[in-house]
């Protein structure tokens, strides 16, 4: 039924919310394409959380340069042969993290590349949003081990979560669902999972529903 719906699915959330794990999941059980950022390919992530305010324009400029390139040539496959995708994130994620990471000209300059850019990208048809309280943010990061990762703050994730919350009010180019995932466990428990593929069976009337 997904495929009759949706062309182009994304699943977000704030930084070790399960996005990537949860967006295999779904193109493995629907045969999909299934696309995922090389953020460990950038060469500012690890300076950057170590001195945030040297390396953040860098880090920022590379990973919208990143998606960028990666979303181009995904629209010219789904226009040329239209194929349906899940992807673990969303291009205005750029904006959302140099919200937080950027100030005065830099992000002045920024915003300026980003809404030049941001015309061209193909919005999904949907986002599902992967809401999880900090405390369990926290505890899947550490669970992970990436050493860069170690000293994320819990304030860093709440500005974020709060961030995503935010763009959602007031986007309209995607249907949005914002699912409370503290108490699923969709890797290990396939209720949990089926109860987020009946959610994207659905068709929604409005842009944002909280679930």
């Amino acid at each position: 039924m997904l495929k009759e719906v949706y062309n182009f699915i994304t699943i977000e959330g704030c930084i070790g919310a399960g996005k990537t794990t949860l967006s295999k999941m779904l193109g493995e059980h629907y045969a999909r394409k299934c696309v995922l950022e090389n953020f460990e390919d950038n060469p500012y992530l690890q300076n950057f959380y170590k001195d945030p305010e040297k390396h953040a324009f860098s880090l920022e400029l590379f990973f919208m340069a990143e998606r960028y390139q990666q979303q181009k040539q995904l629209l010219e496959e789904l226009n040329l042969f239209g194929h349906t995708l899940v992807s673990d994130y969303a291009f205005f994620k750029s904006l959302i993290f140099a919200n937080i990471t950027l100030k005065n000209d830099e992000l002045r300059l920024y915003k300026m590349l980003f809404h030049i850019i941001y015309p061209n990208i193909k919005s999904p048809d949907i986002i599902l949003y992967l809401h999880k309280p900090i405390d369990l943010l926290l505890e899947n990061i550490k669970k992970r081990g990436r050493s860069y990762e170690a000293n994320i703050s819990p304030d860093y994730l709440e500005k974020l979560n709060s961030a995503y919350l935010d763009f959602f009010k007031q986007q309209t180019n995607s249907k949005v669902l914002i699912v409370d995932t503290s108490k699923l466990d969709f890797v290990s428990n396939k209720k949990d999972f089926e109860y987020l593929l009946q959610l994207l069976d659905r068709q929604y009337d409005k842009k944002t529903t909280y679930l």
